[in-house]
């Protein structure tokens, strides 16, 4: 029995054309409307006609003889299952990871790249590294359901080409419907420090060793960009500010106060901000802005309320803003400048009236 032969069914009705080997004992037979069935070998016979609803007499020697001679495992496998789906996976997670191949010579061993794909979906990529002022296609191609893809291999001299990397995706299943996911764009920031030191790479769920993994996209959530739209970041600012607060920043700092102790508030960035970066000068202003008008509409009602906002010296631009805030929105409070002894040169009281 080889590929091209008419073969019939012996359990039931119908047959088809040997399309290709599965292993040893299982052959694959095309029927007519071109779909592979897997069968066991014994459980067909080679015939010359088309009819196969005719049961065809066939020496049992020959069959044997026949069955002798040929090596199933040279031919080519064609009938390929469909990826098994797993529950929780219709929700996108793909992680970008690194894996050393000797992690006993940390400053010699050279470095697996993975695409994870560990979602339902079929992911198309392209994995990129900033080039001067552009971008150098690195690879491309597609990842399936539940698996993790080897990308490149690269040694310790190739590290400076990975400080950026950018990597797109495009996810869709086959065959059934799907819910459609938004198209990924993320760019990161590779520390490339970490790939001398062994404790960085961790145990992990995806590799028996252990990995540096960067997230791409997690339960359908895609990492932040490495350039912020400072725009598009004041809008957000903007809006729903009360719940961005609670999510993103603490709240400014107060010390403990008795009844006629004044409310302290700490502009300062690193009071207000977990991070700065990619945040431009005029970003924090704004922001620094914003809280103290919060602080003033919050207090405008509490008449003989005392508010003292340190501010820092710096440049002055800070205190500039505030005292134009002052000048212009809050007319009715005055302000001076606050205690040297207990907060410095940089602090602002104002008085609420």
């Amino acid at each position: 029995m080889k590929i091209g032969d008419k073969v019939r069914f012996l359990s039931e009705t119908g047959g088809g054309i040997v399309a290709g080997f599965q292993d040893k004992n299982v052959v694959l037979v095309e029927d007519e409307d071109g779909f592979q069935i897997p069968v066991r070998v014994n459980d067909v016979v080679v015939v010359d006609t088309d009819d196969y609803n005719i049961k065809p007499v066939v020496p049992v020697s020959k069959q044997k003889q026949e069955d002798d001679d040929y090596d199933p495992s040279d031919r080519p496998i064609t009938f390929i299952s469909e990826p098994e789906e797993r529950k929780g996976g219709d929700v996108l997670s793909v992680y970008l990871a690194f894996v050393p191949v000797d992690a006993t010579v940390m400053s010699k061993t050279k470095f697996e790249a993975y695409l994870v794909n560990d979602s339902n979906y079929y992911v198309s990529y392209t994995y990129m590294s900033a080039e001067s002022a552009g971008w150098r296609l690195r690879s491309s191609g597609e990842v399936e359901p539940n698996t993790k893809l080897f990308i490149e291999e690269f040694d310790h001299e190739s590290l400076n080409e990975l400080e950026r990397i950018a990597v797109q995706l495009i996810s869709y299943k086959r065959g059934k419907t799907f819910m459609i996911k938004p198209a990924v764009d993320a760019q990161i920031r590779v520390d490339t420090v970490k790939f001398y030191k062994l404790h960085t790479f961790q145990e992990n769920d995806f590799f028996e060793q252990p990995a540096l993994i960067y997230t791409i996209i997690e339960n359908d959530r895609p990492v932040r960009p490495l350039v912020i739209d400072a725009k598009k970041l004041k809008q957000d600012m903007a809006r729903k500010v009360s719940e961005d607060i609670k999510k993103i920043i603490p709240q400014p700092a107060r010390k403990q106060r008795g009844k006629d102790e004044p409310v302290v508030v700490d502009l300062h960035a690193g009071e207000l901000l977990e991070t700065t970066a990619g945040m431009s000068a005029a970003d924090i202003l704004n922001h620094q802005l914003d809280v103290f008008r919060r602080t003033m509409d919050e207090y405008k009602g509490k008449i003989g309320t005392k508010l003292i906002f340190i501010h820092g010296k710096g440049e002055g631009v800070l205190r500039h803003a505030i005292i134009h805030e002052l000048n212009y929105r809050y007319k009715k409070c005055p302000y001076q400048d606050a205690s040297f002894q207990e907060y410095g040169y940089g602090a602002t009281q104002v008085t609420i009236k």
